[in-house]
């Protein structure tokens, strides 16, 4: 391996290990004052951004899971009224998912929280930092 190969493995552990501490926090800021999961969170944040509601494949889709993980997380949130399934257009094989007003409330609480934590996280950042990380993980994506 060359210099530069070794500097991008460095990076990229590096990567990972800034994404597995700021899971763990939001993990841990999520359980403890929401009582609830990263994953549950995420499903809901993927609902909250799709109002409309969204098929149980483009919800897989959207957050890069199995249809399986996707519907164990729907099926806690309809149970706790969280969210709700639809027939879409009298469709009983299409069934859309969207948040109930109950969780659209429960999530706009959680989501707040959830972003004074991430800025906590990376509040040694200045906006030039922030810029620069951006454009230099957007360069990283657009190789893949």
């Amino acid at each position: 391996m060359n210099d530069l190969s070794k500097q991008r493995l460095k990076t990229w552990i590096r990567i990972l290990g800034v994404t597995r501490h700021t899971e763990s926090r939001l993990r841990d800021y999520l359980r403890r004052e929401h009582g609830t999961t990263l994953p549950r969170f995420d499903v809901m944040a993927a609902l909250w951004r799709c109002r409309d509601g969204v098929t149980m494949s483009e919800l897989s889709r959207m957050l890069l899971v199995s249809n399986g993980n996707a519907t164990a997380v729907v099926d806690r949130l309809e149970a706790d009224g969280m969210a709700k399934r639809e027939a879409e257009d009298g469709d009983r094989r299409r069934i859309r998912v969207r948040l109930t007003p109950t969780g659209l409330a429960a999530f706009e609480a959680m989501a707040s929280g959830h972003e004074a934590q991430v800025d906590a996280i990376f509040a040694n950042l200045t906006q030039t930092d922030l810029d620069t990380m951006r454009d230099i993980l957007s360069r990283a994506k657009g190789a893949i």
